[in-house]
């Protein structure tokens, strides 16, 4: 039982002949009958799928992995605020482990990132009072809990992590998005937005490119990731026939309204691939407008007009328009009024589809490079172009609105 990124390559290796196996290994392929596969979106998955299978099976060629004395173990005490703990071992009735895991390196690695997601108590004994790892926002030092609303925070973290822990990914996703959209809802938008911040970082360390255990080899692995997807995005708008050169500064531009009031523009840019929100800017629909019948097509209009005189920002490689052809028309009708010259496209309602300057629709597959980039950049174009309507709204409610 193992993992490998190349299955057939990894399986292969162990049938060539004049392949010289060590006595073990031999004795294994001489006895093997059938294998199945298990495809996963993640390394980060694929260990934690690896360790549930072999304690569940116990394969016997894996007999010293499955010696929780000899590996350590994620526990998960059961009391009123759980703990979570790295140990060797399981002698604890009434704990949950996880585990056990091939190293201790791999073990860090996996609850440092799931820490940063859901922050967590991981002393047995935990002073009374604020620890450093509080400051950090690493933990929420339950002996300090006074409000009830801590204490169910808490627990909701300490579930998800289970869930997490138990190859849940996919619920544990669906769950706080769920509760996003709740606190949204509500207005609470600090809160929707910490939710989101857990959301995109479950997601990225689940992404097909995510290497959780290789940043202690390639400290510049983020830097790395970020240029293949601005590579690979850059390779797939040359190849249909976007004259473009370079990915290295990309302003991408919504439009967010309701019912043609309190209508705002947002504008984000992407530097080498990464959010630069130093450069963001918003807009604010000229009021005349939202006595009028919503127009979509106008307002970004009016947004990219206003965005083009500002000629002390550097301009963009790429202007993206969140929108489809009517929103691309309007793009290319400012840059040709303004006599300028950049390539633009727009992200279609059927999220892997993008829109060319003449206007054909170009299919990202999903789970690739490109895909991964688009999304992030429409993500965040359209919460901040949101969260400033928002804030109209509610300076309107409160009568400050102006």
């Amino acid at each position: 039982m193992g993992k490998a990124k190349n299955l057939k390559k990894r399986v292969s290796s162990y049938f060539r002949k004049n392949t010289r196996l060590l006595e073990k290994t031999a004795i294994l392929v001489a006895q093997t009958e059938h294998i199945k596969a298990v495809p996963v979106e993640s390394e980060i998955e694929a260990l934690l799928l690896e360790v549930n299978l072999i304690k569940k099976n116990k394969p016997k060629y894996n007999i010293l992995f499955t010696d929780s004395k000899s590996y350590p173990s994620i526990k998960i005490t059961k009391e009123e605020y759980p703990k979570i703990l790295v140990v060797r071992k399981t002698d604890d009735k009434k704990a949950v482990y996880f585990g056990p895991f091939p190293s201790a390196p791999q073990i860090k690695s996996v609850v440092t990132m799931l820490r940063k997601i859901f922050p967590y108590q991981s002393v047995v004994n935990h002073p009374k009072r604020f620890c450093l790892y509080y400051y950090l926002d690493l933990c929420p030092c339950p002996p300090m809990f006074i409000a009830e609303a801590e204490k169910k925070e808490y627990k909701k973290s300490v579930l998800y992590i289970t869930s997490f822990l138990k190859g849940k990914c996919k619920r544990v996703l669906s769950a706080l998005k769920k509760e996003r959209k709740r606190k949204a809802e509500q207005e609470l938008f600090e809160e929707a937005s910490r939710i989101q911040k857990q959301i995109e970082a479950i997601q990225y360390i689940t992404s097909a490119v995510h290497k959780p255990f290789e940043y202690e080899t390639n400290p510049n692995l983020h830097v790395d990731l970020r240029k293949e997807e601005t590579d690979a995005l850059l390779a797939l708008l040359q190849k249909n026939g976007v004259g473009i050169d370079s990915l290295a500064r990309i302003e991408c531009f919504d439009i967010s309204t309701l019912s043609g009031i309190f209508s705002t523009g947002g504008m984000v840019v992407f530097v080498e691939g990464k959010k630069n929100p130093l450069s963001y800017k918003r807009f604010r629909i000229k009021r005349e407008q939202e006595t009028q019948k919503p127009n979509d097509f106008a307002m970004m209009e009016e947004v990219l007009r206003r965005r083009i005189k500002h000629t002390e920002w550097p301009f963009p490689n790429l202007i993206i328009v969140d929108g489809g052809k009517g929103q691309v028309s309007s793009a290319l009708s400012v840059l040709k009024d303004a006599n300028k010259k950049i390539p633009i496209i727009g992200l279609a309602k059927r999220e892997e589809t993008i829109i060319t300057s003449d206007f054909r629709q170009v299919l990202v597959p999903k789970n690739t490079p490109s895909f991964r980039l688009i999304t992030r950049i429409r993500d965040e174009t359209h919460r901040f172009a949101i969260t400033y309507h928002r804030k109209l709204r509610s300076k309107a409610f409160l009568g400050t609105y102006a």
